[in-house]
Parts: C-alpha cells; sequence; structure tokens
C-alpha cells in the first residue's frame, strides 16, 4: 500500500494478513480525504480518529495531510504490530490504543474532529458506536449496506460497492 496524498505521499506502507483486516483502496483514501478537504478546508491543528485502524493508513494519510493529532485504535495485536512499523518506518510517534474499540471509545474524553469507521462489515458495530459519538464531530462510514442512525448524512460517495457516508453530528 501505498500513501497518497501530503507529505509522505508514495511511501509504502505494510498491510496485515487480509485474513485480520480489509484494507481501504487507494481511491476511497483519496476520495475521502478529498471530500474531507471541501467540507472542512484545511486540516491544520484538526484531530483525527481511526477507530478500526487495521494497517493504519486512515492515520497516516491524516497526518501526511496535516491533521495536527491522530489516534488510531486497533484490537488485533498482530494488526498493531504492523500499525506501530508503519509509523517507525516513517519516523512518526504512534499514538495508537489496542482494545475494544467500543470501550476504547467509551473511555476516551477527547473530541475528535473526524472519526473514521471501518469496522467489519455487518458487524453491528455502526449501530453501538454512533450513540457514543459527540456533537461537532464528522463522522466518516466506510460500509457495503446502508447504515440506520438518527443522524442525516452530508454527503454518501459510492466505490465500487464500498460505500463511504459523512454525517455531520
Amino acid at each position: 500500500m501505498i500513501i497518497t496524498g501530503g507529505k509522505y505521499k508514495g511511501r509504502k506502507i505494510l498491510a496485515p494478513d487480509e485474513k485480520i483486516t480489509r484494507p481501504t483502496l487507494s481511491k476511497v483514501r483519496m476520495g475521502v480525504f478529498n471530500t474531507l478537504y471541501s467540507i472542512m478546508g484545511d486540516f491544520e491543528g484538526k484531530t483525527f480518529l481511526d477507530l478500526f485502524g487495521g494497517s493504519g493508513v486512515m492515520g497516516l494519510e491524516a497526518l501526511s495531510r496535516g491533521f495536527g493529532k491522530v489516534l488510531v485504535f486497533e484490537k488485533n495485536p498482530k494488526a498493531a504490530l504492523i500499525i506501530k512499523k508503519n509509523y517507525q518506518n516513517l519516523g512518526i510517534d504512534v499514538n495508537l490504543k489496542i482494545g475494544d474499540s467500543i470501550k476504547l471509545l467509551e473511555k476516551t474524553s477527547m473530541v475528535f474532529d473526524v472519526i473514521y469507521i471501518d469496522p467489519p462489515y455487518e458487524s453491528g458495530f455502526y449501530e453501538k458506536i454512533f450513540p457514543l459519538l459527540k456533537s461537532g464531530t464528522m463522522a466518516v462510514a466506510e460500509h457495503s449496506v446502508p447504515i440506520i442512525t438518527k443522524y442525516s448524512p452530508l454527503k454518501e460517495k459510492n466505490y465500487g460497492g464500498k460505500l463511504v457516508t459523512y454525517y455531520q453530528l
């Protein structure tokens, strides 16, 4: 996998075994950050949470594009090791929490400008996550089937069967 934009554009990163995670495609990553920029403008000083880290690529893309602080949650210890290696290979200190994303989200007092939500598809996590999100957050959800929430989507984009929906809470 390659970082698609910003100061680390073109840098290669490792990906965990596909049995563990489902990497976000480069065209989806580019689309997400282009859309976020069109909605939010400059990312400088803003905060980003990658709720289901996988390889850590979404957090790295956020840092590469200028987000001031990035936090990554990942449950799988093998994936967490890959995330650590990816950050180390770029000379970046990783802000990584290992454990159940729902429990970690419940415990954190931090408010994020953007939360990227990409759990295992059809896992039921969306229904558990959205009630925990704080007002003012931009939630970006990658999914394959419609998500039922009390929030109206700002935008929804389809990338060949992968849907990305943007919610301003």
